[in-house]
């Protein structure tokens, strides 16, 4: 058993920041990759930024210069620094993590959500 906790969400004014976190706990053995993603209401679930074990980024264009993700391995965390917040950005955000169980599986898990919302 596998289980991410989302915290940081919140109400922000445009250009405002939020710092959200993901700890992962359970069953693991290993946290291989670690991302987060966005759904606003009626799209599709979009990728934001994702980080490697080894500390490798990427992001989606729209945030690049705004948004860091950064892990801390020993505590099996991920964070998201969202700076220069836009309406845009108000979606719920969702964690998630490609995770070596105990057992020597491995299974993509999901946090359950958390609401950003930026307006004046």
């Amino acid at each position: 058993q596998v289980q991410l906790v989302e915290s940081g969400g919140g109400l922000v004014p445009p250009g405002g920041s939020l710092r959200l976190s993901c700890a992962a706990s359970g069953s693991i053995s290993g946290i291989i990759g670690m991302a987060w993603y966005r759904q606003a209401p009626g799209k599709q679930r979009e990728l934001v930024a994702v980080i490697t074990k080894s500390g490798a980024t990427n992001y989606l264009d729209s945030v690049k210069g705004r948004f860091t993700i950064s892990r801390a391995n020993a505590k099996n965390t991920v964070y998201l620094q969202m700076n220069s917040l836009k309406p845009e950005d108000t979606a719920v955000y969702y964690c998630n993590a490609e995770i070596m169980t105990t057992l020597g599986t491995y299974r993509s898990s999901w946090g359950q959500g958390t609401q950003v919302t930026v307006s004046s």
